[in-house]
């Protein structure tokens, strides 16, 4: 294209532009294909969903639901979404519940309710990086407070006080975490609520994991295991907003299908903005997620006994192998471990695909303190796991 004298290239805006691109596709983008190749990479089970979701989709699309829907979802999903958030938490109505397509979607949705240009953000990390750019591409500054590295990953939460100064607008926090499996207390949400409340701070729970946790929150007698919510302590005028997807519970990532507890005041605003954004979920999508939310239970309990199974298994023989430290996570579905001495964890990654047949995620993705480590997605069989772990063993033994 020829450009006339004082015009502008055709690209993106600055903000747009700047952003950081994915080094989990970079890698990945080397491998997918490849037969031999194990993919460890992206968060996602080596597991189909269950058939019976499967059929209530087939079934909608045999009824002939191909049409649009209410922006915030259909009211049978929004409904079973109300009942079983509220037996996992304080109840929740379903008049303060969107239904979003992904939540992904659910994010982004959520930072353009109430993000400006030139708001000041703060985020607890390493985190998944959709999550730290998201704020930046609506033109809002993101300060980081890294968690501490140990036999488990923790917060400074004296650190995450001092950040959350007056004026700033939000902070973000995904618990059980992408990619270290920390999980907050229910002491730190306390005083984290507390703090935001005098200061009027949002706090934005990237709560897509909170099922899945191994050794924090055992379940009370008629209650489901969950991690612990803001939900749970939340009152009505607080500016609470909790995400959450289908995708890791219930074994549906590519249904790409996600909802919002938001507060009362915020809600006709977020319909404008599902409306612009996407419109609605499928119905045939939605009809599988209310078959997920009624029948699920079994899933969720075989799915966290099975990743705890993988998750003691690969963090055993990681720590067995010489410069691997790995914390031991407590919930989500990933290990994050330091490799001694390595700078570059993109370039390692890239080295493990095309020497190795082993595709694991580098920490650089997650920030500049995740760089010298890996994360490794254990949603899989131990008998995957452990082949995966040969590789790398047999790779640093000949680094």
């Amino acid at each position: 294209m020829l450009l006339t004298p004082g015009t502008a290239a055709p690209v993106a805006r600055a903000t747009v532009h700047d952003l950081c691109g994915s080094r989990i596709r970079e890698v990945s983008n080397a491998g997918i294909g490849r037969p031999d190749v194990l993919p460890f990479w992206f968060g996602e089970p080596d597991q189909v969903t269950p058939a019976f979701i499967r059929d209530a989709a087939k079934a909608s699309l045999d009824g002939g639901d191909t049409f649009y829907s209410s922006n915030y979802g259909i009211p049978p999903l929004r409904e079973a979404i109300a009942t079983y958030m509220s037996g996992l938490h304080r109840p929740v109505d379903a008049e303060r519940i969107a239904v979003t397509s992904s939540g992904v979607s659910a994010l982004m949705l959520l930072a353009q309710s109430i993000i400006a240009p030139g708001d000041r953000v703060v985020a607890v990390t390493p985190l998944w990086p959709n999550l730290v750019e998201i704020p930046k591409i609506l033109g809002a500054q993101v300060e980081r407070v890294p968690l501490r590295f140990g036999q488990t990953w923790e917060l400074d939460l004296q650190r995450l006080l001092d950040a959350l100064t007056p004026g700033t607008k939000a902070v973000l926090l995904n618990s059980p975490n992408n990619p270290t499996g920390w999980v907050i207390t229910r002491e730190q949400q306390e005083a984290v609520l507390a703090h935001c409340r005098r200061h009027g701070i949002w706090i934005v729970g990237d709560d897509v994991y909170e099922r899945l946790v191994y050794e924090v929150c055992a379940e009370p007698a008629g209650q489901r295991a969950c991690a612990p919510s803001f939900l749970d302590l939340a009152e009505p005028e607080d500016r609470i907003i909790s995400a959450h997807s289908f995708s890791k519970s219930w074994l549906m990532t590519g249904w790409r299908l996600g909802w919002l507890v938001v507060p009362r005041p915020l809600v006709a605003d977020l319909g404008k903005l599902i409306e612009y954004n996407t419109s609605c979920a499928p119905v045939f999508v939605q009809k599988a997620g209310i078959v997920a939310m009624e029948r699920g239970e079994e899933v969720i309990a075989h799915t966290v006994e099975r990743y705890r199974a993988a998750r003691d298994f690969l963090h055993a023989r990681l720590n067995a192998m010489p410069g691997i430290a790995a914390p031991t996570p407590k919930g989500a579905m990933y290990l994050f471990f330091r490799v001694d001495g390595e700078r570059d964890t993109l370039a390692l990654c890239k080295r493990l695909v095309a020497e190795a047949g082993l595709g694991l995620a580098p920490g650089s993705a997650f920030g500049d303190e995740g760089e010298g480590y890996i994360r490794w997605c254990f949603a899989s069989s131990t008998e995957r796991l452990a082949h995966g772990a040969d590789r790398l063993e047999r790779f640093l033994a000949r680094r």
